[in-house]
C-alpha cells in the first residue's frame, strides 16, 4: 500500500450547533440525571461516533454528545442543518442508523433506564434529508421489561436488536409491528444465556468453579452489516470467550481465544513485562472487539476478534479471522499488530475490501494501520504487513517554541495570538472552551474586576486578545518608584502560556480517536475522533520526506543532498534560523540590482553565518558534500521536490467532466485546504533548508548557474507566500447556533444556509463563530477535485505561485492570485503577499486596487497615473506582462487607448466616492480624448465634481471652457445653488459668468421668488447683491421689495410675527436704499399683479397701474407701479405696527388689528377673517404708549391727523407740572429720558413743555392751519381753565389765529384773557393802520362781531374783577379811538 497521511478538520468549523429537539419518556420514575461532563472538556466532544452511508442518503455521521445524553446527527453529503436529539437518560452504547426500505431512516437506540427507541427520518429523493424544525413527531419509545440496562446495543435491523445483560446473558427484541406517528412500535424480548443448566448449577459452587466473577460479562458484540438476512450475533466476553448468538437457539458456537497471539514463543511471552494470564480479565469497558464482514471470494459471513496485550512490548494484541460455517466457527489465521502499536489502544477496527483497516489510540492521537487479510497460513507473506498512517509533524505551541517565536521582533501578545488563531491549531470550540474557562478563573478572584472581563465581545477572537492578559498589571518598585517592566512582561507571557496549555489540553482531548469508516467511496476512509473528521490519503513526496527527514529514517542515495539539508537545519539552532529567514524575506521583497550570489555573500557575512558552526558539522557536511558529487544537480532535483506535483495535476479535465462533477461538501474542500497547507509546510521547511545551503556555499555560489541561483529564490519566494496565506484564518464565518423561530417557514434551513454562505449570521445569540482557513476559501474558488492529495495539488497549482523562473517577474496566476485575495476582501493579506512580488504592471494595479479599497486613494491614484503608459498603441510593455495586467482588468483585456484607462479609473474612484480623483482622472481623459468623441458627459461629470469638492473657481473655469451651450446652462444654476447653499457669495460674486449673466439671473431669480425667505441661504439677498455689484439698482429694489412682500405672506403664526416683520423691515430699509440710487424721475419698480396681491385687505395709497395696450391680449397681466413713496408708507407702516406689538404683545393673542396688508389670522370661533388697523389708530395706540418721537415720525410718513396725539402730549405735560413723580414712574424713555431732552435744564415738567413747544414748531404751521396748537390750548384749557396757558402758546395763536384764541376763551368763560386778547388784536390791528401805505378795507378790518361778543359777555358778568372791569374800559377806549381813525380814513378813501 502506498505511504499515506491523516488529514483532519474540525467539526466546529463546518457545523452550527442546532437546538436539540426534546425528547420525552413515559416512564415516571426516571431519575432526573445531571449531565456527567468532564468539567475540563466541553460537553460538544462525542463519547461515542459512526459512519453511516447510502447511495440515497449520502453519508451520515452519528456524534453521542454531552456526556451521553446528546445523540447528533450530521449529513456530509449535503449542507443542511445538523439534527440534534436530547435524551432524558444517558444513551448505551452503539446506537445505530439502519435504512427501511427506501422511504425511511431509522435510528435505533437505547438509555440506560430501559427504553428503546426509534427515531424515524422520512426519506425523499430531491428534497432535504430533513428538517430540523418540522413540526412532527420524530421518536418512538419502548419501556424494556427487563427493567434498567447497563450494557451493550447492537441493532441488527429496523426489527431486531440485541442488547447484552449481566453474566453474558444475551436480550434480543424483535418488532412484532412497527408503529406511527400515533402509536408506538411492539416488541417481543428473548432472553438467551450463554450456558447450560448444569453448568449454572456448577458454576454456584466454588470448589467446581475457578473463573473468575464477571468474566462471562460481555464487553463486544457485532453483527453482520446491513443489508443483510443474517441475523447471527457475535459477542466476546472479558475471559477472551467468543461466542455465536442465533434467533431460536441462543449461544450456539463458543470459542476460547488465547490471551497471547497463537505460535508464539515461549521466550518472547516471558519477556513480556505482565505475563499472559489466562484468568487476568479484559477491562470491563465497552470495546470494538469484533468485526463481522462477507469477503469478496465467498459468501460465508467471518469474523474477525482482537485481542490486546497493552502490556506488551512488541505490539498492541493480536487478530484472529473465523470463518462461519452454519452454526459452527472455523479458524482461519492469526497475527499480530505492528510493532508501531505497541502501548497503544485500539479504538475501532473495519474490513473494507478484505483490507483491514485499524484505528489506534496512540497517546491521545489518531494512528491508522491498514494491511491485506490472509485467509490461511499460507498466504500470510503476500499481504504485504502493515501500512501505518499518522497526522504530518505540525508545530506544537509548547513553551519552548512560544520561545523561538519571540526571537522575532512585535509584540508578544500579537505573536501568541496569531499563533493560536493559525487555521488547525486550535477549533473555534476549543478557543470559545479556553476563554470561558479562562474568564471564570479571572472573575473568581475578589472584585474589583478589569473592564475586559464585563464586556461583550463580537468574537471569540476579540475577546480572546481583550481578556488574556488583562489581570496583569504594571508595578513600581517600592524604593524607587521605577516600573518593573520586566516582572510585567514574565507575568504576562505566564498569562499568555497558561492560557495556550488549557486550549492545548482540550485540543488533545478533542482530538481522541473514536471510530473508522468510509462513507462515499470516492471520500476515501474516514477517522473519526471526538471533535475532528480526519481522512486517510495518499502521501505526496514532500510529505513522505519530511516525515522521513524528522524521523531520521533511512533515505534513498537520490535524497542525500535532503538529508544534508535537514541536518545542517537542526543544528545551527532556532535563532540563527529566525534571522536567516527574517534576512531572507526582506531580500526577496526587495527589486535587486545585483548578482544573487552577491547578494547571499552580503548576508552571510552580516549573520556571520561560517562564525556559528562548528568545525565537526562543517566538516561532516563537506565530507558528505563530496561524496554528492554533482552540488548543482542535486539542487535542481531537490528545486523539483518542492515546486513538483503528481502527474495526475497535469491532466486537464474536459469540460463535460467539469460540468458533471457535484459540488463538494465544505469538510471535503475543508480537508483539501488542511492537506495543502500541511503539504505547503513541509515544502517550506525543504526550502528553507535549501536556501540555508546556499549561506554555506556563499564563497562558491559565483562560480554556479545564475539561473539556477535566481530559480531558488523564486520558488523560495512563491513557497513563503503560500506559506504566509496558508497560515492566516480567513475571519468569522458565520455559523452560529441555529435557533428556530416561530412562524417560520418549513424552508427555512435552505436560507440559513444560503445566508451562512454570504456571511450573515442567523443568530445573535451565536455561541460559535467557527473560521475556516483562507484556504479553504480559495480552495472554493479554484474549485475542488475528488480526491485529496489530486485536489490539493490542483489548487497550488492552480495558484501559479510555484511556476515562475525569474524573481524579476511576476507571472499572470501570481498577479491573479494576489486579485483574487482582494476581492474576497482579505485586503492586509494581499496587500503582504503583494510585497513579494516585483512592481510589475498587473502587480501594480493590484496594489492600486488594495489602496483604493483601503481608502488610501492618494497612493492608488499616483499608481494609476503610473500605469496609463501602459495603453495605447505605443506601450512598450512585454508579452507576459501584458497578459497578467490583462488578467486583473475587468474585461481580461488591455484598453485599447489611455483615454478608456483613464475613464475606467474615474468609474473606480466613482464608487469609492473619491470625487477629488474621479475629476481628476475625468479631467484625463478629456485631455486624451479622441476628436469628434461625444464628451459633454465627461465634461459635466468634471463640473459637478469640482462643485461638489467646493472648488468653485475651478468648476467655473471648466463650465466656461465646455465645448456645449447647453451643458453650460444645464450646470450654471447647479453651480450658483451649491455655492449659495455653501455660503460662498463672496466667492460667487468675484465671478463675472460671461456670457451667462441671464441664466444666473435667472437662476437665482427663481429660487428668491419659490425658496421660503427664511432659511438660508437668502437667494433674495444674493440676488439683490448681484444687481448692486452690476449697477442694476431698479432690479436691486424690486428683488428686495418682492421679499418684503413674500416674508409678508409668511405671517400667519402670531409668535413668529415680529421675527418676520423685523426681516420684512430690513427688506423695506435695503429696496429704498437701493431705489434711491436712481434717477430721481425713475424711482419706481414694476412687479406683475398676481391673484394674491390682487386681493389685498389694505389699499396702497396712490399705486399706478401701467395698462399697455395690449392689455386684452391673451396671456397678459396687468404691471403694477411702485414708487419709492409707495415703500417708504409701507415700511413706516410696517414699523409703526412692530412697535405697537413690542409695546403691548397681547395683542397678538388677542387677535387686534395689527397685521400687515395680506395676513389672514383663524380664531378659534370662527373661520378666516381679514383684520385691519387704520394709520391713525397705530399713532394713537403709539401716543397711548408715550412713544411721542416714533408717534410723530410715523404720522408724518403717512400723513397721518396728529391732533389727538398733541392732546395726549399736552394732557402728559400738564400732569408733570402738577404731579411729576407719577408721570416719570412711566415709560418716557421716547420723549423725556433721550439724549436731547435730557441735556436740557429745568425740572421734568419744564423738559416736558420745551419738549412740547419744538414738537409743534416742527409739526405745526401755516400748513396744519396751527390746529396742533389749538388742540394743546384747548387741552390745557379743559384741564383747568384758571392756569394761565404757557406764554409762547399765547403768543403763537395771538399772531396767527387771534380770533380762535378769543372763541375759546370765550367757550371756556376765561372773560380777563378774552378782554386781554381782544385788546391785544384791536392794538395790533391798529398799528398795522399806522404803517400801511395804503387804506384798504382789509387793513381796516376786525372781527367786531366777535368785539361785541366779548363785550356782552362781559357787561354780563357781575362778578368781574377790578384787572377785568379795567380792560373792559380800556377796550371801549380803544374801540371808541378806532372807530375816529376810521372814520378819518373813510372821506379820504372817498
Amino acid at each position: 500500500m502506498e505511504p499515506s497521511v491523516l488529514v483532519a478538520t474540525h467539526l466546529s468549523a463546518l457545523f452550527p450547533a442546532p437546538q436539540p429537539i426534546t425528547v420525552y419518556s413515559t416512564q415516571k420514575d426516571i431519575l432526573n440525571l445531571p449531565r456527567r461532563n468532564d468539567p475540563g472538556h466541553p460537553p460538544e466532544h462525542a463519547s461515542f461516533s459512526s459512519v453511516f452511508h447510502t447511495p440515497l442518503t449520502g453519508t451520515i455521521l452519528l456524534r453521542v454528545t454531552h456526556g451521553g445524553f446528546m445523540l447528533e446527527l450530521l449529513s456530509l453529503s449535503s449542507d443542511i442543518l445538523p439534527l440534534r436529539f436530547d435524551f432524558p437518560a444517558p444513551i448505551l452504547p452503539n446506537p445505530s442508523i439502519v435504512m427501511s426500505g427506501s422511504d425511511e431512516l431509522h435510528v435505533l437506540l437505547a438509555t440506560r433506564f430501559g427504553s428503546l427507541y426509534r427515531i424515524v427520518i422520512p426519506v425523499r429523493e430531491g428534497t432535504p434529508l430533513w428538517t430540523p424544525h418540522a413540526n412532527r413527531r420524530w421518536y418512538r419509545e419502548y419501556v424494556l421489561q427487563a427493567g434498567w440496562v447497563d450494557g451493550l446495543v447492537q441493532v441488527q435491523g429496523t426489527h431486531c436488536v440485541v442488547i447484552s445483560l449481566p453474566g453474558g446473558s444475551l436480550l434480543r427484541l424483535e418488532a412484532d409491528a412497527l408503529g406511527s406517528d400515533t402509536q408506538d412500535d411492539v416488541w417481543r424480548e428473548t432472553r438467551s444465556d450463554a450456558r447450560s443448566f448444569l453448568h449454572s448449577i456448577a458454576s454456584l459452587l466454588p470448589a467446581l468453579h475457578s473463573a473468575p466473577p464477571g468474566g462471562s460479562d460481555i464487553i463486544s458484540i457485532s453483527t453482520h452489516p446491513q443489508p443483510t438476512d443474517i441475523g447471527n450475533a457475535w459477542t466476546l466476553s472479558r475471559d477472551r470467550h467468543l461466542r455465536m448468538w442465533t434467533a431460536r437457539g441462543g449461544c450456539v458456537a463458543e470459542y476460547a481465544l488465547s490471551s497471547t497471539a497463537p505460535g508464539r514463543s515461549v521466550a518472547a511471552r516471558n519477556a513480556s513485562p505482565s505475563p499472559a494470564n489466562p484468568s487476568v480479565l479484559l477491562p470491563p469497558e465497552p470495546q470494538k472487539l469484533l468485526c463481522v464482514f462477507t469477503p469478496s471470494h465467498t459468501d460465508d459471513p467471518h469474523v474477525i476478534a482482537f485481542i490486546p496485550t497493552e502490556g506488551s512490548l512488541t505490539s498492541g494484541g493480536y487478530f484472529q479471522l473465523f470463518a462461519v460455517n452454519g452454526d459452527t466457527l472455523r479458524t482461519l489465521t492469526a497475527f499480530e499488530a505492528s510493532e508501531s502499536s505497541a502501548h497503544c489502544h485500539l479504538q475501532d477496527f473495519t474490513v473494507l475490501d478484505d483490507m483491514l483497516y485499524t484505528l489506534w489510540d496512540k497517546q491521545g492521537q489518531s494512528m491508522v494501520e491498514v494491511r491485506g487479510l490472509a485467509w490461511d497460513a499460507s498466504e500470510e507473506r503476500t499481504t504485504g504487513g502493515w501500512s501505518s498512517a499518522i497526522y504530518a509533524q505540525e508545530a506544537e505551541l509548547t513553551p519552548a517554541y512560544l520561545d523561538e517565536l519571540l526571537l522575532s521582533p512585535g509584540s508578544l501578545a500579537d505573536k501568541f495570538f496569531e499563533a493560536i488563531m493559525r487555521p488547525g491549531i486550535f477549533s473555534p470550540l476549543t478557543l470559545q472552551t479556553a476563554i470561558t474557562q479562562y474568564t471564570d478563573a479571572c472573575r473568581s478572584l475578589p472584585p474589583p474586576y478589569p473592564s475586559q472581563l464585563l464586556l461583550s465581545y463580537a468574537s471569540v477572537g476579540e475577546q480572546i486578545a481583550s481578556v488574556v492578559g488583562c489581570t496583569v498589571q504594571r508595578t513600581k518598585d517600592p524604593k524607587t518608584g521605577a516600573p518593573l517592566d520586566d516582572n510585567y512582561w514574565n507575568a504576562l507571557k505566564r498569562d499568555w502560556e497558561g492560557f495556550i496549555a488549557r486550549c492545548r489540553e482540550i485540543e488533545r482531548n478533542g482530538r481522541w480517536p473514536l471510530a473508522i469508516g468510509r462513507g462515499n467511496p470516492d471520500d476515501g476512509v474516514l477517522i473519526i475522533e471526538r471533535e475532528r473528521i480526519a481522512s486517510l490519503a495518499g502521501e505526496d513526496l514532500p510529505l513522505r520526506l519530511h516525515r522521513q527527514l524528522s524521523c531520521s529514517q533511512a533515505m534513498d542515495d537520490q535524497f542525500a543532498l535532503l538529508e544534508v539539508l535537514w541536518t545542517m537545519r537542526t543544528k545551527l539552532g532556532p535563532r540563527l534560523m529566525a534571522d536567516m529567514e527574517s534576512g531572507m524575506s526582506d531580500v526577496v521583497q526587495q527589486e535587486t540590482a545585483f548578482h544573487y550570489a552577491d547578494i547571499i555573500q552580503d548576508q552571510a557575512r552580516l549573520t556571520s553565518f561560517r562564525e556559528q558552526i562548528d568545525e565537526g558539522l562543517e566538516s561532516w557536511i563537506a565530507g558528505r558534500l563530496q561524496s554528492i558529487g554533482q552540488i548543482e544537480g542535486a539542487a535542481r532535483f531537490v528545486l523539483d521536490i518542492i515546486g513538483g506535483f503528481d502527474k495526475e495535476v497535469k491532466r486537464e479535465e474536459e469540460d463535460s467532466e467539469l460540468l458533471s462533477r457535484p459540488i463538494s461538501p465544505d469538510w471535503l474542500r475543508a480537508l483539501t485546504a488542511s492537506y495543502a497547507s500541511t503539504s505547503v509546510h513541509a515544502r517550506y521547511d525543504i526550502a528553507l533548508a535549501l536556501v540555508t545551503f546556499l549561506f554555506f556555499l556563499a564563497d562558491e555560489l559565483p562560480q554556479w548557474d545564475q539561473g539556477l541561483l535566481a530559480e531558488i529564490f523564486v520558488v523560495y519566494r512563491g513557497i513563503a507566500m503560500l506559506r504566509y496565506v496558508a497560515r492566516q484564518p480567513a475571519g468569522d464565518n458565520a455559523t452560529p447556533s441555529a435557533q428556530p423561530q416561530l412562524g417560520a417557514p418549513g424552508n427555512d434551513d435552505e436560507v440559513v444556509a444560503k445566508l451562512r454562505n454570504m456571511h450573515v449570521s442567523t443568530s445573535r445569540g451565536a455561541k460559535f463563530q467557527p473560521s475556516h482557513s483562507l484556504f479553504h476559501r480559495l480552495v472554493d474558488l479554484y474549485g475542488h477535485s475528488h480526491g485529496l492529495p489530486v485536489s490539493a495539488h490542483r489548487f497550488l497549482d492552480a495558484t501559479g505561485l510555484l511556476q515562475s523562473i525569474s524573481p524579476a517577474h511576476a507571472t499572470r496566476l501570481e498577479v491573479l492570485f494576489c486579485e483574487r485575495l482582494r476581492l474576497l476582501g482579505y485586503r492586509e493579506v494581499a496587500r503582504a503577499v503583494v510585497a513579494w512580488l516585483p512592481r510589475t504592471p498587473g502587480v501594480t494595479y493590484v496594489l492600486a486596487r488594495l489602496w483604493l479599497d483601503e481608502g488610501r486613494y492618494d497612493d492608488a491614484a499616483s499608481a494609476m497615473e503610473i500605469l496609463a503608459g501602459s495603453f495605447g498603441p505605443h506601450t512598450a510593455l512585454a508579452g507576459e506582462d501584458q497578459q497578467a495586467l490583462a488578467g486583473v482588468l475587468p474585461s481580461e483585456k488591455l484598453f485599447p487607448s489611455q483615454f478608456d484607462f483613464y475613464l475606467h479609473v474615474a468609474d473606480l474612484f466613482k464608487a469609492a466616492l473619491s470625487t477629488y480623483h474621479d475629476v481628476s482622472f475625468t479631467q484625463l481623459a478629456l485631455s486624451v480624448a479622441p476628436p469628434g468623441l461625444d464628451t459633454m458627459a465627461l465634461w459635466h461629470s468634471v463640473i459637478k465634481g469640482l462643485t461638489d469638492l467646493g472648488q468653485y473657481e475651478d468648476a467655473y473655469t471648466a463650465l466656461v471652457s465646455a465645448p456645449y451651450e447647453r451643458l453650460k446652462r444645464e450646470c450654471t444654476s447647479q453651480l450658483l445653488y451649491r455655492m449659495c447653499e455653501e455660503n460662498a457669495v463672496d466667492r460667487l460674486m468675484a465671478l463675472n459668468f460671461a456670457g451667462l449673466a441671464d441664466e444666473v439671473e435667472d437662476a437665482l431669480a427663481f429660487k428668491a421668488r419659490n425658496a421660503d425667505p427664511r432659511i438660508r441661504p437668502f437667494y433674495s439677498r444674493i440676488l439683490y447683491t448681484w444687481y448692486v455689484s452690476r449697477g442694476d439698482y431698479r432690479n436691486a429694489a424690486l428683488t428686495m421689495y418682492q421679499r418684503a412682500r413674500k416674508l409678508a405672506a409668511l405671517m400667519g403664526d402670531p409668535a413668529t410675527f415680529i421675527e418676520l416683520a423685523e426681516l420684512q423691515l430690513e427688506a423695506y430699509v435695503v429696496a429704498m436704499n437701493s431705489l434711491a440710487l436712481v434717477d430721481v424721475k425713475n424711482q419706481w419698480i414694476t412687479l406683475p399683479i398676481t391673484v394674491e396681491s390682487g386681493h389685498e385687505p389694505r389699499k396702497r395709497r396712490r399705486l399706478t397701474k401701467h395698462i399697455p395696450e395690449s392689455k386684452y391680449a391673451a396671456g397678459t397681466r396687468d404691471a403694477e407701479m411702485v414708487e419709492l413713496k409707495d415703500m417708504q408708507y409701507e415700511y413706516a407702516l410696517l414699523s409703526a405696527r412692530v412697535e405697537v406689538v413690542r409695546r403691548d404683545p397681547t395683542l397678538l393673542s388677542a387677535g387686534g388689528a395689527f397685521y400687515p396688508v395680506l395676513v389672514a389670522l383663524t380664531l378659534f370661533h370662527g373661520g378666516p377673517v381679514e383684520l385691519t388697523l387704520p394709520s391713525a389708530s397705530l399713532v394713537l395706540r403709539l401716543a397711548q404708549s408715550n412713544r411721542f418721537n416714533t408717534a410723530m415720525t410715523t404720522a408724518r410718513s403717512l400723513d397721518v391727523d396728529m391732533s389727538d396725539l398733541f392732546g395726549h402730549l399736552t394732557n402728559r405735560c400738564l400732569r408733570l407740572s402738577r404731579n411729576p413723580d407719577a408721570v416719570m414712574s412711566e415709560d418716557t424713555s421716547d420723549w423725556l429720558l433721550t439724549d436731547k431732552v435730557s441735556s436740557w435744564p429745568g425740572t421734568p415738567a419744564e423738559k416736558g413743555w420745551r419738549y412740547l413747544r419744538q414738537s409743534l414748531e416742527r409739526h405745526d404751521g401755516p400748513q396744519t392751519d396751527y390746529r396742533y396748537t389749538k388742540v394743546a390750548l384747548e387741552t390745557i384749557m379743559a384741564f383747568d381753565r384758571t392756569s394761565p396757558p404757557p406764554p409762547w402758546l399765547i403768543h403763537t395763536l395771538e399772531e396767527h389765529h387771534p380770533e380762535y384764541l378769543i372763541r375759546t376763551c370765550l367757550r371756556f368763560e376765561v372773560l380777563e384773557s378774552a378782554l386781554d386778547h381782544t385788546l391785544s388784536m384791536m392794538r395790533r390791528s391798529d398799528a398795522r393802520l399806522t404803517d400801511e401805505l395804503s387804506k384798504t378795507a382789509s387793513a381796516t378790518w376786525l372781527p367786531y362781531t366777535l368785539i361785541d361778543q366779548v363785550l356782552v359777555a362781559a357787561d354780563s358778568q357781575s362778578d368781574l374783577s377790578p384787572r377785568g372791569r379795567s380792560l373792559l374800559s380800556d377796550l371801549r377806549a380803544e374801540i371808541a379811538s378806532r372807530m375816529k381813525r376810521v372814520q378819518k380814513f373813510s372821506p379820504a378813501a372817498a
